[in-house]
C-alpha cells in the first residue's frame, strides 16, 4: 500500500478548474472576436465599420421619404417620388451588395435589395 502522506494533496486555495473547458471557452471567445472581426473589418483600411456617411443614392431615398409625406395619396407626385425613392434605394442596395466593405455592408446591401423587391411588388399591385 502506498503512504497517504506522500499522495500530492489538492491545494485548497486553488480553483477546480478543468483546463479542458477552460481551453474551450478560450477558443469560443477567440473564434467570436475572429468572427465579429472579419465581419465588420473595413476591407480597405483595416478599422471596423459598421455605417458610413450616406451617398448620393440614400441622400435621395431619404429625401424622398421626406417627400411622401407631402405630396397627397393617389397623386402623380405620389407615384413619381415613390418610384424615385425605389429606384434609389435600389442603387444603394446594389453598390452595397457588390461594392460593400465588409460582409456586413454587403449584407446591408442584400436587405436593401430585399426592401426594393417588395416596395416594387407592392407598387405594382
Amino acid at each position: 500500500m502506498s503512504d497517504p502522506a506522500s499522495e500530492p494533496q489538492p491545494d485548497p486555495g486553488a480553483r477546480n478548474e478543468n483546463p479542458i473547458s477552460h481551453r474551450r471557452a478560450w477558443s469560443f471567445y477567440t473564434l467570436t472576436r475572429s468572427l465579429l472581426a472579419w465581419f465588420f473589418r473595413n476591407r480597405r483600411t483595416g478599422r471596423i465599420t459598421i455605417a458610413q456617411f450616406p451617398n448620393l443614392p440614400l441622400w435621395i431615398f431619404i429625401a424622398t421619404i421626406a417627400l411622401r409625406g407631402v405630396a397627397p395619396a393617389g397623386s402623380a407626385a405620389r407615384t413619381v417620388i415613390d418610384w424615385v425613392r425605389e429606384a434609389a434605394l435600389a442603387g444603394w442596395a446594389v453598390d452595397e451588395l457588390f461594392r460593400g466593405v465588409n460582409p456586413w455592408r454587403r449584407l446591408l446591401g442584400l436587405g436593401g435589395c430585399t426592401f426594393v423587391v417588395a416596395g416594387v411588388v407592392s407598387m405594382l399591385r
